[in-house]
């Protein structure tokens, strides 16, 4: 290979890998940016739309997507900040608490606040038995994956088995619902902010050690041969 190819591509590489820290922010900045951006739109267009009776100008030139976008984001963010200050306060508790109660009375609308409800409650207290962030075989045998354990239940044999989700990377918000036998989870001392580091930036920020993975995979499987009842 000539030197100028050998050039061109080093500095390729060199390239790429400046770029993918930038382009990973970037992806979940954009995420992040557009969905509060959503959540705060309507609003900002009817308040336009309240403006532009008294002056249409002024309505005119606030009427452009980017200047929306920027001013619904501003405003779910505030909007957020206040919901937190609220939450801490008696009145605040209160009022939540009967918006809650109401969303539970509402078909359809209790199923998925309700589950999304405890879905929140359970990442904020560790589970009994078990760490919270785990490895696990995923997607095959072979390979590991880091996961959430959302809660632990018992199968009609007995058999402890836990429900762990396991986030993409970068955005987190997707991912998928795994089944475990909770023997077989591979426990870590990570804390969520260390996993969730470590899932947004592709494996680049987080702990430096892993759990020795070896060790646990034979103990679990110590545990199954005095337990043969318990294999699946």
């Amino acid at each position: 290979m000539s030197l100028p190819v050998l050039h061109v591509k080093r500095y390729l590489i060199t390239g790429l890998l400046a770029f993918i820290p930038v382009w990973i922010t970037w992806v979940v900045f954009k995420f992040l940016f557009t969905l509060l951006a959503g959540v705060g739109a309507p609003l900002v267009t009817a308040i336009i739309g309240l403006i532009g009776l008294a002056a249409p100008a002024a309505a005119q030139a606030l009427h452009r997507d980017w200047i929306v976008s920027i001013l619904a984001f501003v405003l779910t963010i505030v909007a957020l900040y206040l919901l937190g200050w609220l939450s801490g306060r008696v009145v605040g508790r209160r009022v939540l608490g009967a918006v809650g109660k109401l969303l539970e009375r509402l078909p359809l609308v209790h199923t998925i606040y309700g589950g999304v409800k405890k879905l929140v409650s359970l990442m904020r207290d560790k589970p009994a038995g078990t760490q919270r962030v785990v490895l696990i075989d995923f997607p095959s045998s072979g390979l590991k994956s880091v996961g959430f354990v959302t809660r632990t239940f018992l199968d009609e044999s007995g058999r402890e088995v836990a429900a762990v989700y396991v986030p993409t990377t970068p955005i987190p918000t997707g991912g998928y619902l795994e089944l475990v036998p909770t023997e077989r989870l591979i426990a870590t001392d990570w804390t969520m902010d260390q996993a969730m580091a470590f899932i947004v930036s592709g494996g680049a920020v987080g702990p430096d050690r892993l759990p020795d993975i070896e060790a646990t995979q034979r103990a679990a499987q110590t545990r199954l041969e005095r337990n043969p009842a318990r294999v699946p």
